[in-house]
């Protein structure tokens, strides 16, 4: 035997094998990568190995047979997996951690199939901690696909872009030990999550990655993008990238169907509630995916007991670290251009100076931005660079509630305001701009997939038309037959519509109920109401009521009015700072009575409100802690309004100061306290303007019944006829009229009487 062994020995030596090579025999073992080359060349390969040691299930020493005379022996995680830990010993105090459950058992069952045997490693990358990572193929397969099937390892989230495709088997493989509750997975209950396909309307874009969606019964709900985070506020990589992420999501989703495929649930915070997280598909393309290959949104990592997560979650991790390689959105490195609109109905000298811009145009693009109520809208006008406050013309609708309890809405406001929310908001849109209103305003037609939403809001009942305004928009006949058809089918405000009341409210109609400044009227109406003059203020200009059915009305509320202020259970104040255009209750200061009034304007230093008493029209200064809410029972919808703004036609009051008290003066003691006839000559809509010619009809003395007090006062000395004529007040049908006027100003004058008494005047 001895001789044999020597016999190949010596034939070793001949031949230059092993120990006998010389100094190209040895093999040289390399314990590092060595840095980033290494992967570069052997990324994606798969080359030959030996398992050394078995450090845990997913933790090995392996040497990588590369070429024939260089070995690389490397610490390397199994690709794909995590068991748990084996019992270690710490080398700082010498203290023992234990293992933890099924973690030896792990080890035990990879040492069985793997120690000392040669397979075959696929190098896929290299952990943070610069460590091999790759996937160990035994010759009956992949060793992590085994440990997954039995229990003993969880699939590892942070290898999926490693593995792309191959990480698929990895999870059936640990869906398959859950359904059979192996080892780690003994206590796995399913998701009780039915994970059924539904379809829904999305209705509104909350944030970068949450919607609110509309089943087919109108039940709405938010819903959070699975596995999806949108830019964070606290994030200064992400927090510019918000928007962005919001009109992404604006333009593919808002109001367009999707399909919504539920995964779980986020469990309710400090700051939200509890929602659900889903899947959703839009015309077959994956909504979460597409934020995630935008750089719009990250990918959230779950824990490793966190089921409630999007099915194709490794198909988000791969797009993500390609969004990441291409620097695109949030992993740009940079911010993008912020959009600034300026808000053009801020004032109304901003309004005035965009809106002959608008109004040239036709069917201007916008956005939706807010809906204020069923007939109000913030709009964005993105080529314009500007915002703006659209009212819609030719319709009013109810007033919604208010955000605190005291502001009730009207009947069917909510109603009204949930219709434009559920048409309108985030939509792209067209707008015709017509004109601007006293505060700001643009009054126009809004049009939301080429139709029309102020014909949508009337025909639902929802909206009531403002015949004149519409005509002067031009689109009257639409809105009527809308509004026809509405009343017929008895929807919203038309509940209770009664054929009959339309055929009273013509029989009582004035004659002129609105004109345009800039026409001329052909035939002078006879518009005749019983009036009284209740305030004429520092610019002369008349509050007036209409004596009838709404003075009646009205003595009937003050008296309720009073009587309820005078209980001391109503005597509460209010409970936030007034706002201007709020209605209060307030004391007059003079009679110490409850009237109704609206505030005009504040000193928020001083906390005292300028206000109006909407039923006669004078106004004073009060603190805001003497006035009171106004009681639904009691507000503009029980009664509307009383005092009407009026002033005298084809009259100029002295521009003097002191000739202008005197004329002021003069006024009040030919009408105060007297029932007068008020001759509607003209009612300007747009600026709320009445003007009209007043006769007495119990004059005495040398006075005519037929002699208008416009007349006596331009005789009296105290006015004079304008020297330019608005172009109603140039019709022919007033020329008579005027003469008369003119006549009795050259009476004053020749007998140089009040403001001519130092001889001829020439005022504009």
């Amino acid at each position: 035997m001895i001789d044999t062994l020597r016999i190949y020995e010596s034939e070793a030596k001949d031949e230059g094998k092993g120990l006998f090579a010389g100094s190209g025999g040895v093999i040289e073992v390399q314990n590092d990568l060595g840095g980033p080359d290494f992967l570069n060349k052997w990324k994606g390969k798969t080359v030959e190995g030996v398992i050394e040691r078995v450090i845990s299930g997913d933790r090995l020493l392996a040497r990588l047979l590369l070429t024939e005379k260089k070995h690389w022996q490397v610490m390397t995680l199994i690709a794909g997996i995590r068991t748990p830990s084996t019992a270690r010993t710490n080398p700082s105090n010498g203290q023992v951690q234990p293992a933890e459950e099924f973690g030896d058992e792990a080890r035990a069952f990879v040492e069985s199939r793997l120690l000392q045997r040669q397979v075959k490693v696929k190098i896929v990358g290299v952990s943070p901690q610069g460590q091999l990572v790759a996937a160990i193929l035994h010759p009956r397969g992949n060793i992590a696909e085994f440990l997954l099937q039995e229990g003993l390892a969880r699939c590892n989230d942070f290898h999926s872009t490693f593995l792309g495709p191959d990480m698929a088997p990895l999870r059936a493989a640990e869906e398959q030990a859950k359904s059979a509750r192996k080892r780690l997975h003994r206590a796995f209950v399913p998701k009780a999550t039915d994970s059924k396909e539904a379809e829904a309307t999305v209705t509104k874009i909350v944030g970068g990655d949450t919607i609110i969606v509309r089943n087919k019964t109108g039940a709405e709900k938010r819903i959070s993008l699975s596995s999806v985070r949108g830019p964070r506020a606290g994030e200064a990589a992400e927090a510019p990238w918000r928007e962005e992420a919001k009109e992404f999501l604006r333009k593919k989703l808002i109001g367009k169907h999707v399909k919504v495929s539920v995964d779980g649930t986020k469990p309710a915070t400090d700051d939200f509630e509890a929602r659900e997280v889903a899947t959703v598909t839009q015309g077959g393309k994956n909504i979460g995916l597409q934020l995630i290959e935008g750089g719009y949104a990250t990918v959230i990592r779950h824990r490793k007991d966190d089921t409630d997560r999007a099915p194709n979650y490794d198909e988000l991790l791969a797009a993500q670290e390609k969004a990441q390689e291409e620097k695109k959105g949030i992993w740009s490195g940079k911010s993008p251009k912020v959009k600034n609109y300026v808000d053009v109905s801020e004032s109304v000298q901003k309004a005035k100076i965009q809106v002959s811009t608008l109004s040239r145009q036709k069917k201007v693009p916008g956005i939706v931005d807010f809906c204020k109520s069923g007939s109000r809208f913030t709009i964005l006008i993105p080529r314009e660079g500007v915002k703006l406050t659209l009212v819609l013309a030719g319709v009013r609708a109810p007033r919604a509630p208010g955000r605190n309890a005291q502001e009730k809405g009207e009947p069917f406001g909510q109603e009204a305001l949930d219709l434009a929310n559920k048409r309108c908001n985030q939509r792209d849109c067209e707008i015709d701009v017509h004109d601007i209103d006293k505060v700001g305003g643009f009054i126009g037609d809004l049009y939301v997939n080429r139709e029309s939403f102020a014909k949508v809001l009337v025909e639902e009942g929802l909206a009531s038309v403002h015949e004149y305004s519409a005509q002067k928009a031009g689109n009257a006949t639409e809105l009527l037959a809308a509004q026809q058809r509405a009343k017929e089918a008895r929807k919203g405000l038309w509940k209770d519509w009664d054929p009959s009341q339309d055929a009273q409210e013509e029989e009582q109609a004035a004659p002129v109920e609105s004109a345009d400044a800039d026409v001329t009227i052909d035939n002078k109406p006879e518009d005749y109401r019983d009036i009284v003059i209740t305030n004429v203020d520092s610019n002369g200009r008349i509050k007036l009521q209409e004596i009838g059915k709404g003075t009646a009305a009205l003595e009937t509320l003050m008296n309720k009015f009073r009587s309820f202020h005078l209980n001391p259970s109503n005597n509460a104040g209010l409970k936030d700072s007034p706002k201007a255009g709020d209605f209060v209750a307030a004391k007059f200061t003079e009679d110490g009575q409850w009237y109704r009034a609206r505030i005009r304007s504040n000193d928020r230093t001083a906390k005292v409100a300028e206000i109006v008493y909407i039923d006669y029209g004078n106004t004073e200064k009060q603190p805001w802690s003497k006035l009171r809410p106004l009681s639904p029972e009691f507000n503009t919808q029980a009664l509307k309004a009383q005092a009407i703004d009026a002033q005298l036609s084809f009259f100029q009051l002295p521009a003097s100061p002191d000739y202008l008290n005197d004329a002021i003066n003069y006024i009040y003691e030919i009408t105060e306290g007297k029932e007068l006839v008020g001759s509607f000559d003209f009612i300007d809509s747009k600026e709320g303007v009445s003007y009209i010619t007043i006769y007495d009809p119990k004059a005495e003395g040398s006075h005519k019944v037929t002699e208008s007090l416009n007349r006596r006062i331009i005789e009296a000395g105290w006015g004079l006829v304008p020297r330019k004529f608005k172009r109603w007040e140039s019709s022919k049908a007033f020329e008579s009229l005027v003469k008369n006027l003119k006549e009795a100003e050259k009476v004053a004058s020749d007998a140089h009487r009040g403001m001519w008494e130092y001889g001829e005047l020439y005022e504009d």
